[in-house]
This record gives structure tokens, sequence and C-alpha cells, in this order.
């Protein structure tokens, strides 16, 4: 994009350089954060920062659990992962932490 290119942002209702609007955006236009305000991305290992009961698994997932390599969804609140005992787990990002 050239130095002259401008996108209207309807968020703030400005006109915006191009380079400055490509840089904020995600690839599809989605921020998803994790309960202490870090953005998430596919591949990431988040920590449970409480202990969640898992509905239809009967098991409990205990606070401090590594979960590997999630999935972001089209919901900025929730994300895919998967754990050994449980598949098709979603988490709501406000239950996780972005490991180091």
């Amino acid at each position: 994009m050239a130095d002259d290119d401008y996108i209207y942002d309807e968020v703030t209702g400005e006109w915006r350089p191009a380079s400055e609007m490509a840089a904020a955006a995600a690839p599809d236009g989605i921020v998803v954060r994790d309960a202490a305000g870090n953005t998430l991305a596919d591949g990431d290992s988040v920590v449970l920062i409480k202990d969640l009961k898992v509905k239809g698994a009967g098991q409990t997932l205990k606070q401090g659990t590594v979960i590997r390599s999630i999935r972001l969804t089209d919901d900025p609140e929730e994300i895919d992962c998967r754990h050994e005992t449980i598949r098709g787990l979603v988490l709501r990002t406000e239950f996780v932490r972005k490991r180091g």
C-alpha cells in the first residue's frame, strides 16, 4: 500500500492510513484476549485460572491445567481446545491466561 492510501475507520469515524489499519487488525478482524488482556492466537498454550466443572464429562479441570494448541472461534469470548481426556472442549477466555 502506498503512503497516501487511507481507509475509513467505522469505529472512530476517521480516515486513517491504510498501513496503520492493517497493523491494528487481526487477519479475520477479531481480536481474542485472555483474562489478563493478552492477545491469543491459534496454536497458543493457555493455563486455567480457576477450577472448571466440565458439563457432560463429569470431570473438573483444576486451576493451573495447561491447555496446548488452542484454536480461535468466531466468538471472541470462546476458544476451541483439546485435553487428553476431553474431546471438543470449548473454554471461555475469561477463565484462561496465556502461557509464557
